[in-house]
């Protein structure tokens, strides 16, 4: 099973598929709530150099909640990350499909609402 929905935008700049993303993301109700700059983290760690790299926390604050009350250990895998990534084409953004992260969970209302993200989510990649 595939664990991500992707996209590459080709022949876009890495700014302007972040820009696209977050505006995607905040038209469908989901705000950004943590930000990785992985690059950034691994040359300040590392000292190690890499192509513009971006994660970004993803949540929507009704099905978050909605969520926690079928199960609330679903915290350990929320928000739902979406990254950005320089590619050799242009950018690919990937997005966690929650379905397959929810796989294993038990609780049926945590799965349905997994369901409802996953097509928000393949709308918004179609659609960057």
């Amino acid at each position: 099973m595939r664990y991500t929905l992707n996209r590459i935008l080709e022949n876009t700049a890495f700014e302007e598929a972040e820009a696209r993303t977050r505006a995607a993301l905040t038209a469908r109700g989901f705000g950004v709530i943590t930000e990785i700059d992985v690059a950034a983290t691994m040359k300040a760690k590392l000292d190690r150099e890499m192509t513009p790299y971006k994660i970004l926390g993803a949540c929507n604050p009704p099905r978050a909640f909605e969520a926690l009350q079928a199960d609330p250990r679903i915290g350990a895998m929320l928000p739902c990350n979406v990254i950005v990534r320089a590619v050799e084409r242009g950018v690919e953004v990937s997005a966690v499909d929650p379905v397959a992260s929810f796989a294993q969970v038990e609780a049926e209302g945590a799965r349905a609402v997994a369901a409802e993200v996953r097509e928000i989510y393949v709308d918004l990649i179609a659609n960057l």
